[in-house]
């Protein structure tokens, strides 16, 4: 068993600006991941994300990626889903150059779906980007179809896991976010539950995010990130983790990132584990 923790993009206090500055600072402050944020756009090139990867190994830190936000492989245009692909396949492409794990990604809306509809054309269309990844020589960096918060969005745990064994590839996984499914479950979650689904697919490792999720007007909990406190709770998911043996990466998208990623670091460490190096 091995736990990983870092942030999502660089630390808040990383004195440079680049992704392998990011990398060195991650390591120089006891944490062992990073998830490279290409939210916006995808920044590194080819060159650039080779250093990336040579820093990283050298730091012994874990890498992973979040794709763009601007995908959705259920659109009703076709231009907007041709625009998608690509963009989770240079993402998946330069990740693999970088020696990421996996690369998170927002798959999609229902879009006036219906959720099996929606469910039928995303499958098509992520086996028909592994096939792409596969001509291009690319097996290695995972996709992570990511549990999402909204109820407009793709992606409920039971939506990922059945699209993940129907597709029977070993480069697509899920990619967790705890706080997601607590926000979808109404301010509930089993984390037995989540980890007994996720059993299924016989996973190496399993990816993903944690942050703190905000209430809005009506007292609902919505997909609004704010520093860990309780909603949801880290400490039993900590307990979960080191009692079920799982290897595991966690990436904070608190926006207090690494200051979040210590503070998970400390739970375990008082539960009993240790961190190497």
């Amino acid at each position: 068993m091995t736990i990983y923790l870092g942030p999502a993009g660089l630390p808040t206090s990383s004195k440079g600006s680049s992704t392998a500055d990011g990398v060195k600072y991650v390591s120089e402050i006891g944490l062992n991941a990073m998830e490279i944020e290409f939210v916006r756009f995808i920044y590194l090139n080819e060159k650039s994300a080779e250093e990336v990867k040579k820093v990283a190994k050298e730091s012994n830190i874990r890498l992973s990626i979040h794709a763009p936000y601007f995908i959705n492989l259920c659109s009703k245009d076709k231009k907007v889903i041709e625009a998608s692909k690509e963009r989770i396949i240079k993402s998946v492409f330069i990740g693999e150059v970088a020696g990421a794990d996996a690369v998170a990604v927002h798959a999609a809306y229902y879009t006036g779906l219906t959720p099996e509809q929606a469910y039928e054309k995303l499958k098509e269309n992520t086996m028909d980007i592994l096939d792409k990844l596969k001509s291009k020589g690319v097996t290695k960096t995972k996709i992570g179809i990511e549990t999402t918060g909204r109820k407009t969005q793709f992606g409920t745990l039971d939506e990922i896991v059945e699209l993940c064994r129907d597709v029977k590839s070993k480069q697509l996984v899920p990619y967790i976010d705890w706080a997601h499914i607590f926000v979808r479950g109404n301010g509930k979650i089993s984390y037995g539950e989540v980890f007994d689904k996720i059993a299924a697919l016989k996973l190496d490792h399993i990816n993903s995010h944690f942050e703190g999720v905000d209430k809005n007007k009506k007292g609902e909990f919505v997909d609004v990130h704010v520093p860990i406190d309780s909603s949801p709770p880290f400490e039993p998911l900590a307990r979960e983790i080191l009692k079920r043996k799982v290897d595991i990466t966690i990436i904070s998208e608190s926006p207090i990132l690494e200051m979040d990623s210590l503070k998970m670091k400390q739970i375990f460490e008082k539960l009993g584990y240790r961190f190497h190096g």
